[in-house]
């Protein structure tokens, strides 16, 4: 069975340099396991990295012994929903790749909010209405 995105499409990869997901495996897949929910790509920005920081998330410094090598802008990498709507809340959130967004996310952040932050949106859009 394959895992479907917030536009009810097959999740597509998230990033692979450096590789993301929960599973690091470049998907924003979930599961039991992934407490934090690892379900939203996003694209690193400098606002947001800062803001990550601020509340204790500082997806900047490497942690090797985790083969995290830290962000930088540009970066996609699957973050947590509740951290991804935390940034919304605060005006700083990531830009966001709804084709690798896994759709259950949507029980976090209204696909209105991630909507506004879109950087894949596709020609036809009423795909992406509720």
């Amino acid at each position: 069975m394959h895992e479907l995105n917030v536009l009810g499409g097959e999740l597509e990869p998230c990033g692979t340099d450096p590789m993301t997901g929960f599973f690091r495996d470049g998907c924003c897949r979930t599961g039991p396991e992934d407490l934090g929910r690892h379900t939203i790509c996003a694209v690193a920005t400098v606002e947001f990295l800062e803001h990550q920081r601020g509340i204790g998330n500082d997806l900047s410094q490497p942690m090797p012994e985790y083969g995290f090598p830290g962000l930088v802008p540009g970066d996609r990498w699957c973050v947590t929903a509740l951290n991804w709507a935390r940034a919304f809340s605060d005006g700083v959130a990531a830009p966001v790749i709804l084709a690798s967004t896994h759709e259950s996310v949507l029980s976090v952040v209204p696909l209105a909010a991630l909507r506004q932050h879109a950087v894949d949106v596709p020609s036809d859009v009423s795909s992406l209405e509720p």
